[in-house]
């Protein structure tokens, strides 16, 4: 057995003990639900409009939050070894647990009769691969990792958005696509709401009052690393040729994956031009507020094609990309924009303003089943409309 994977099984050990003594000594709460997230320190996305519908839908409810994002320094992991720990406690006594990505101590218990796992994935439609669907490459489980680690096992119910990706979601979760409902997903309810929209704009010039006449480019470059390690990002475009040809009517905003930092050498000469966004704005406001996006695997395209404005691919490691980690679909041919290579082509596509919304609409019908910011509320009913009246028999 390789040696490395003594923490995890240790770790393993203590949580399904933990869990088991929970189980033992406390009842399920048939109206307890919790949301639970490692990848951001605040109740967001797919979690904050579910929990919003719920609140306002269904009374009774007791709603209890385990939102810690994971640090990977060794405090970060001790920290978080007690969270995982409360973790425990709440799977065993809750009637749903609802997380929004990967969930360590769901795939080493065993869940008991009467408490669901709603896996509301973070990503929308289906792009690059992920979960058991990128088994034996470099990017994916090892299955020496996945004999004691059953990732992504135990959900009892997956939310996606549309019909046309179930199949992948079964892949990569290793469940009945029966088990997979084609709801929407409920954090792009805010892009149809229009007060939500507004209020994004406000708070963007309240934030940023000298970019109030900018054309707002929003670059969002996919994760690069492995597993919620911290990688610096290292900008592929060049940021001072792409300020002279575009001129001063833009602005570029960037806004990294929750698991990677910004570059300690970030050109300072290009800040009036470049800005990185942390806290400010969150992604949903940010793709909302701005003119068009810029990426290159991100799933951020499937939110953004809503909104039906342009979308620029800029990528110069496809191939490695393909070979780390592929994608449900032929990359080239299945992107709503044009792909480009270097900066100076991007440059000159953003000023010619040729932009193909055509396709995007074609890309938003294929991966939407629903596009009328009802998502929260459709899923909230399918899960507590039904638990309700299961309680009011057993009553």
């Amino acid at each position: 057995m390789d040696t490395k994977l003594i923490p995890t099984l240790l770790v393993k050990g203590v949580i399904n003990l933990a869990y088991n003594i929970c189980r033992f000594l406390f009842p399920i709460n048939e109206k307890k639900v919790t949301f639970a997230s490692y990848r951001s320190t605040g109740l967001e996305g797919n979690l904050l409009f579910l929990y919003k519908a719920m609140k306002s839908e269904y009374k009774g409810y007791h709603y209890k939050f385990l939102i810690k994002k994971f640090n990977g320094s060794t405090l970060g992991k001790a920290n978080y070894f007690i969270h995982m720990l409360k973790a425990s406690y709440a799977l065993a006594t809750s009637r749903y647990f609802i997380i929004d990505d990967y969930y360590f101590p769901i795939y080493v218990v065993k869940p008991r009769n009467g408490t669901e796992v709603i896996q509301l994935w973070h990503a929308a439609g289906a792009f690059k691969k992920f979960g058991l669907s990128t088994m034996n490459k470099s990017f994916g489980p090892k299955s020496e990792y996945l004999n004691h680690v059953k990732i992504h096992s135990n959900y009892s119910r997956v939310y996606v958005s549309s019909s046309s990706v179930k199949s992948y979601y079964a892949e990569a979760f290793g469940m009945p696509k029966e088990s997979i409902y084609p709801l929407g997903l409920p954090r792009t309810d805010f892009f149809f709401n229009h007060l939500e929209k507004e209020k994004a704009f406000n708070k963007f010039h309240q934030e940023f009052p000298e970019l109030k006449n900018k054309k707002v480019i929003l670059y969002a470059p996919t994760f690069r690393g492995s597993s919620h390690r911290q990688t610096e990002f290292n900008c592929p475009i060049d940021l001072t040729l792409l300020r002279k040809i575009i001129g001063d009517n833009f602005v570029l905003l960037i806004n990294l994956h929750p698991y990677m930092k910004k570059n300690s050498k970030y050109d300072e000469k290009e800040k009036q031009f470049a800005y990185y966004i942390d806290n400010e704005l969150n992604i949903e406001e940010l793709l909302a507020i701005s003119d068009i996006l810029i990426t290159d695997y991100s799933s951020v395209i499937f939110d953004y094609s809503l909104l039906l404005k342009p979308i620029a691919f800029f990528a110069t490691d496809l191939d490695e990309y393909i070979k780390e980690r592929d994608f449900y679909f032929d990359y080239k041919s299945f992107i709503p924009g044009p792909l480009f290579t270097d900066t100076e082509s991007l440059s000159n596509w953003i000023i010619q303003s040729n932009y193909d919304l055509g396709s995007i609409e074609n890309f938003r019908n294929l991966f939407f089943d629903y596009v009328d910011g009802n998502a929260s509320k459709r899923i909230a009913e399918h899960l507590l409309a039904e638990n309700d009246h299961k309680v009011q028999i057993g009553d």
